[in-house]
């Protein structure tokens, strides 16, 4: 058995264009936008990093390596692909240690390039949001007046906020770029194979669940519910983790309305223990696109996964492009935990 991670529907229709992305490290720039001020004083070292074509995770045990703090007193807000230069946090506890001097820190493909202090360790997702700025290469398109409305109707309607294919594994090897592995390890997992390794178990999780929110939410845009609230839906508060569940008396006109608004959005399940968090209408739907997969839940279920629940549209912000000599240059920001893959797959079939 396998898991496919190319079927689930598009929202305004097929892409338009082919193109290459990520041939340089600097045709995909990641840099991270925190929404507030860092304190300039406290026990947390707030270091801002740029980094080549390397992860999240090794920089994090190189700054462990170098400064002698415990690999668990190091956090960063969110993990970053490897192939691409970006710039990201990363908080260093000092606790008792001796603070590090990191002037002297070297390492291939990192720099630090500015240090202050934070009175609070990040936290996974305390973010306000990413800015992407990508770099399409052998960009083709048969007609571009077409691609410009592509991407205005995807600034009025969003996207699908699909989770993209780095959650699901993506390894370059000689022979080209291998994907799903992550997805691999988790069925291994629910057919009852121990995964020892400790980050490569969360990953394999994390895939597994996102894998079934792609799926509920792939279900939605087929039949056209993306912007249509059912009895029982979890609407999310727009800025917000914090949702409500629609009862057969609440106004469905005003809802709506605020829909259309974007201070609400439709959500879809995260899967975990205990029972929906949904009701009526709703429950019924995401039971039935998820009937042939119950495995899978119970699994993540015995996890001890809480169930949490994800917005299924994306909306850009800022999105700007340029297209000339064969080459498209887009550019826009994401709130924290969206992927800039989700905005791409409506544009243009990529080779990596």
């Amino acid at each position: 058995m396998s898991l496919s991670t190319q079927h689930w529907h598009h929202l305004h229709g097929a892409p338009l264009a082919t193109g290459i992305m990520k041939q340089e490290p600097d045709d995909f720039v990641v840099e991270e936008l925190l929404g507030f001020e860092l304190t300039g004083d406290g026990e947390h070292h707030i270091l801002w990093v740029e980094k080549l074509n390397t992860n999240t995770a090794f920089v994090a045990e190189q700054l462990s390596a170098f400064s002698g703090i415990p690999l668990r007193d190091i956090a960063y807000a969110g993990r970053k692909d490897k192939y691409a230069r970006t710039r990201q946090y990363f908080s260093v506890y000092q606790g008792k240690h001796s603070a590090p001097d990191w002037d002297a820190f070297s390492c291939e493909n990192v720099t630090i390039l500015k240090v202050t202090r934070h009175n609070k360790k990040f936290r996974l997702g305390a973010l306000e949001g990413n800015k992407f700025t990508l770099t399409v290469r052998d960009f083709a398109v048969d007609d571009i007046a077409a691609l410009s409305n592509r991407l205005e109707l995807i600034k009025q309607y969003g996207v699908p906020n699909y989770y993209g294919q780095q959650r699901f594994g993506e390894m370059r090897t000689a022979s080209g770029v291998r994907l799903n592995g992550n997805l691999e390890l988790a069925l291994k997992m629910t057919q009852g194979e121990k995964i020892k390794n400790r980050n490569k178990r969360s990953m394999a999780i994390s895939a597994l669940r996102s894998w079934l929110f792609n799926e509920v939410l792939s279900k939605r845009i087929e039949q056209n519910l993306h912007q249509q609230i059912l009895p029982g839906d979890a609407l999310q508060l727009s800025g917000s983790n914090s949702f409500f569940v629609v009862k057969e008396n609440d106004d469905m006109k005003v809802l709506a309305s605020r829909l259309k608004q974007r201070d609400l959005g439709v959500t879809a399940p995260l899967y975990g223990e205990g029972k929906s968090l949904t009701k009526l209408a709703a429950e019924d739907f995401e039971q039935a696109a998820i009937n042939a997969h119950t495995d899978m839940i119970q699994a993540l279920a015995g996890l001890g996964l809480k169930q949490e629940r994800r917005a299924i549209m994306l909306f850009p912000d800022e999105l700007k492009w340029e297209y000339e000599n064969n080459t498209l240059l887009i550019s826009f920001i994401l709130p924290a935990g969206c992927f800039a893959t989700s905005v791409m797959q409506e544009l243009v079939n990529t080779a990596t």
